[in-house]
């Protein structure tokens, strides 16, 4: 029944505005935003729009929620931390980062970062 839509994806976010900024500005992402209701839609490359909206009693989620294949993880991570991104470290059991922030050798390389709402996203390194 479903199978044949477009879906999208969506979150919540403290503050729009800041949003806007983050992933418009710091990111690079494509933003627009509609007078009629306040929803940030993120135009993401080759895929469906992801909407964000504010929400005043928001909870940033504690899984990963928005996730950019790269070609080169370590060097994005890099640029991003030169516009100021502060990148996520994590010492668990199958889920250690490095001195980089970046986790390696066990599944994709990949680092964690959050949107200024807590919202944790990640950077994938992709195989061409």
């Amino acid at each position: 029944m479903l199978g044949q839509t477009k879906a999208f994806s969506g979150y919540s976010v403290d503050d729009l505005k800041k949003a806007e900024k983050f992933y418009g500005e710091i990111l690079g992402i494509e933003v627009s935003q509609q007078n009629e209701m306040p929803v940030l839609h993120l135009k993401i490359h080759g895929g469906h729009d992801v909407i964000l909206y504010e929400k005043p009693n928001h909870q940033p989620a504690t899984f990963t929620v928005l996730n950019f294949p790269v070609d080169n993880v370590e060097e994005t991570v890099k640029a991003l931390k030169s516009k100021g991104v502060q990148f996520e470290s994590y010492d668990f059991p199958g889920l250690k980062t490095d001195d980089d922030n970046i986790m390696r050798g066990n599944g994709p390389t990949i680092a964690w970062f959050t949107d200024p709402a807590g919202n944790i996203l990640s950077v994938v390194q992709v195989e061409n």
